[in-house]
């Protein structure tokens, strides 16, 4: 009788498969939650975008060029800066309990997770530029499939880092809202995607310089312009490819803390 082969491990990669799969099935069952996620973003370009649209955008052919660029890193930042609050119920309901004691590689539990976020907010930002193609706006295609590239990597970092202080603060988790609301206005309005930061104060634009938001909005508008090999784009990607290493050094770091 021959001897049963052990089974085969799948690998870091396959189990992160499996993680990212089973992350985006409700998001496959419910596309009406991708819709909702897109009110807010909605509402600026509704009601904001045409005050930006009638003043000075200069160096633009359209002035949705410069406004809409900028919504697509809103959606990127309101849509995954929240969804450690998710994680925050797995750990509350035993979810995340469960799935530690899987064959699962621990590590792919949280980079799957983050990886998950991809999807839907590409799918989104389609769906907004859509949209706005009928009232002037013109992305460049290949500028804009960049474009596209660029917000999902920016989205999985910021998603890693909301991740990562889910877990940092699983025991006070009134602690999550608390760090979500005080960091991100802030890095909302000195990223310069609502309005212009050229005429703001000194100190204003010192800090804008400083926040990793502000090269992905600058990168995003030369993109969709077609301005794809300008130094903007470069400190762009860089910024975006940055701040996900660090989520995901962050988030695996909190995860073996929390599970040791």
């Amino acid at each position: 009788m021959s001897a049963v082969s052990p089974p085969r491990r799948r690998g870091l990669a396959g189990d992160v498969l499996i993680v990212t799969t089973r992350e985006l099935r409700p998001v496959a069952a419910d596309p009406f939650s991708l819709v909702v996620g897109l009110i807010q973003p909605l509402f600026f370009l509704l009601l904001f975008g045409p005050l930006v649209v009638s003043g000075t955008t200069p160096g633009t052919a359209h002035p949705w060029a410069w406004f809409v660029p900028g919504i697509l890193v809103m959606i990127s930042l309101f849509g995954t800066a929240g969804t450690g609050s998710n994680l925050q119920y797995d750990l509350q309901d035993g979810s995340h309990e469960r799935l530690l004691v899987t064959p699962l590689a621990r590590s792919s539990l949280f980079v799957g997770r983050a990886l998950k976020e991809f999807v839907p907010l590409v799918v989104q930002a389609v769906v907004v530029v859509l949209v706005m193609v009928p009232f002037g706006f013109r992305p460049h295609a290949a500028g804009g499939v960049l474009g596209l590239l660029l917000l999902g990597v920016l989205g999985v970092g910021i998603g890693s880092l909301s991740y990562a202080l889910a877990i940092a603060v699983r025991e006070q988790d009134w602690m999550f809202w608390t760090v979500h609301q005080t960091v991100l206005f802030p890095l909302m309005i000195l990223s310069g995607m609502l309005l212009p930061l050229d005429e703001g104060p000194a100190w204003m634009r010192v800090l804008a310089r400083f926040n990793p938001l502000t090269h992905v909005v600058e990168a995003e508008r030369d993109l969709f312009a077609g301005r794809i090999t300008t130094p903007e784009v470069g400190y762009g990607f860089l910024a975006a490819g940055t701040t996900a290493v660090l989520g995901f050094l962050l988030g695996l770091r909190a995860l073996r803390a929390a599970t040791h």
